[in-house]
């Protein structure tokens, strides 16, 4: 059995996000609660993570995150090391980027070390979030297979992804 812990980035996922959507097609599948969602500190959102992922047997569990939810989970894999069943990131945000409006500084740097499990980035090649180079260099540096889905935003409820069947069919690769 596989067991889903949805991690949404900066202000959560709204009910027409697909993250939100992924919770009522997947069956074991929970929302992990952040403390702020505004205002967020990295190590509490870290402690969330590992409360959540070891509540379950971690190699049955496979993380799915969206924006700064993916550098959680990188901050969460580089403390703890433990080897799970798999994580998809979508949208990664490079907080580490000193012309974004939103500065979460406790968030950065941004981890480099190789996720200790299987891993795909899927990202957006006009994501004002990220640059390609930058979510190509974060897809390297955590050993994670990268898949671009072409102009796609920041691939949220904003960008036209609610009902995201296709990110459904990517995530089922590793579960």
């Amino acid at each position: 059995m596989t067991y889903y812990l949805i991690i949404p980035g900066y202000g959560n996922s709204g009910p027409e996000h697909w993250q939100t959507y992924f919770e009522t097609r997947l069956l074991n599948c929970k929302r992990i609660q952040q403390k702020s969602w505004d205002h967020p500190i990295m190590q509490d959102w870290v402690n969330n993570i590992h409360a959540a992922v070891m509540l379950y047997d971690p190699k049955t569990v496979v993380l799915v995150s969206h924006s700064m939810g993916g550098i959680a989970i990188a901050h969460w894999a580089n403390q703890h090391h433990i080897k799970i069943k798999g994580g998809m990131m979508v949208a990664p945000a490079d907080l580490e980027n000193p012309f974004q409006e939103l500065t979460i500084e406790n968030f950065t740097p941004i981890p480099a070390a190789i996720l200790p499990f299987p891993s795909i980035i899927v990202a957006s090649t006009n994501d004002h979030w990220a640059t390609k180079e930058r979510t190509t260099l974060f897809s390297q540096n955590w050993g994670s297979q990268l898949i671009f889905i072409g102009d796609a935003g920041h691939i949220n409820a904003d960008s036209g992804h609610s009902n995201w069947d296709a990110g459904l069919e990517i995530l089922n690769t590793l579960g």
